[in-house]
């Protein structure tokens, strides 16, 4: 029986997608559940799998095309068999008895560490990981690697014959030019939408992490038995933020043609990088999270980021955006606004630096803090305040616990 693939149900805010990858071909075997094309949409990498185990009868698009919500991509015949490959003219030649196979030996790290998706292309292309070289975070091959280094190694089409080939000529300055992908595009399209609607402008301060610091330590062993999870600085500045927001509701708000739509409840959109960009996977009631979900939650969209596995519901929503730059060593920082969102707030990476305490010149650890915001609806006294708010519930950390 002959089943229709189609392009899965996208959300009213992703108009069409992209075929990707197509990872069978007509007249391969697969089975139930197996991934067959990868869809790129404006925001994520959708995998469409095989609805029953069977043969892949006909693809309707290729590699490129642009397709739209339950359009026809595939036709798969439940039940056939892929065809068997035809016998060789020649007998086989008598082999040698051989030995006992040698047990497999284990992965390397680099293969070890790929993703799903960056496994799959592996295998089917039979690459060697360890030739490929890593750009992915602390030097992970990611999928893109595996696909950038097949290009570079697949051997170019037969020129004419020729007596020897011509050198490069010594300064030569290669160029490359590849077209953005669609998430690359429609972040570009973002940014210049956030730069030419919003009038935006930019805070800063500065916190001492040095109680933060400190309950890191004297509780992060504990944190970590109990939770099965590290405690790490988001968590609170995701908390302080929440209760922030409750005081300086404007600082939560959306601005809808010539209305302030007010949030009563605190969405963060958590900024999360990925090898093709940045992404904005939501703590939705983060109000109500305790440290330990908060902290969860970002290292489980931190791993579907690597693996290629956040959903459009993973990056729908937020009403208010923390990214940090101080992951990649950035002191300081004006955090671009995501609409319709009207603030965002940048962290840094952490110094130890002599500051005055108490009439004594000390080291702390200091952190610049900067906030991006919407003018048009946020006053900078509005955005002042909200900052040393943030401040001081970070510099007396038990404030956030008791609501202050």
């Amino acid at each position: 029986m002959s089943i229709e693939v189609k392009v899965p149900v996208l959300p009213e805010s992703v108009s069409d997608a992209t075929i990707a990858t197509w990872h069978k071909k007509p007249g391969d075997a697969v089975k139930r559940d197996e991934n067959l094309v990868d869809l790129e949409t404006d925001k994520v990498v959708l995998e469409v799998p095989a609805p029953a185990d069977g043969v892949l009868k006909e693809i309707k698009f290729d590699t490129g095309a642009t397709v739209t919500s339950q359009q026809l991509l595939a036709i798969l015949e439940e039940g056939a068999v892929a065809a068997a490959p035809a016998a060789k003219a020649e007998p086989a030649k008598a082999e040698a008895p051989k030995a006992a196979a040698a047990p497999a030996a284990a992965p390397s790290k680099a293969a070890a560490d790929l993703s799903p998706a960056g496994q799959r292309v592996a295998t089917e292309h039979q690459l060697d990981v360890e030739q490929v070289a890593g750009t992915g975070r602390d030097g992970r091959v990611t999928k893109e690697d595996l696909v950038n280094f097949m290009r570079s190694a697949a051997p170019a089409a037969p020129a004419p014959a020729r007596a020897a080939a011509a050198p490069v000529a010594a300064g030569a300055r290669a160029e490359e030019r590849v077209p953005m992908t669609r998430m690359r595009a429609k972040i570009a399209e973002r940014l210049m939408q956030s730069k030419n609607s919003i009038a935006m402008l930019t805070s800063f301060n500065e916190i001492n992490l040095s109680k933060v610091a400190a309950m890191r330590k004297q509780l992060g062993e504990q944190f970590e038995k109990a939770n099965g999870i590290k405690l790490g600085y988001m968590s609170f500045f995701v908390k302080a933020a929440c209760e922030a927001l409750k005081r300086h509701p404007i600082i939560n708000a959306s601005v809808d043609g010539n209305d302030i739509i007010y949030h009563g409840y605190q969405d963060i959109s958590v900024a999360v990088s990925t090898d093709k960009g940045l992404v904005t996977p939501v703590l939705r009631d983060a109000q109500h999270m305790s440290f330990a979900q908060i902290e969860k939650a970002i290292a489980t969209y931190a791993k579907k980021a690597r693996e290629g596995g956040l959903t459009l519901d993973d990056l729908a929503g937020g009403t208010f955006t923390i990214t940090n730059g101080g992951t990649f060593g950035s002191l300081l920082s004006t955090p671009i606004v995501n609409p319709p969102q009207s603030a965002i707030l940048g962290m840094h990476t952490i110094k130890e630096r002599a500051i005055v305490e108490n009439g004594q010149v000390v080291a702390a650890p200091m952190m610049y803090v900067a906030i991006s915001y919407d003018h048009r609806i946020i006053d900078g006294k509005d955005a002042v305040l909200f900052l040393v708010d943030i401040k001081n519930q970070l510099e007396n950390p038990q404030r956030m616990l008791l609501g202050l």
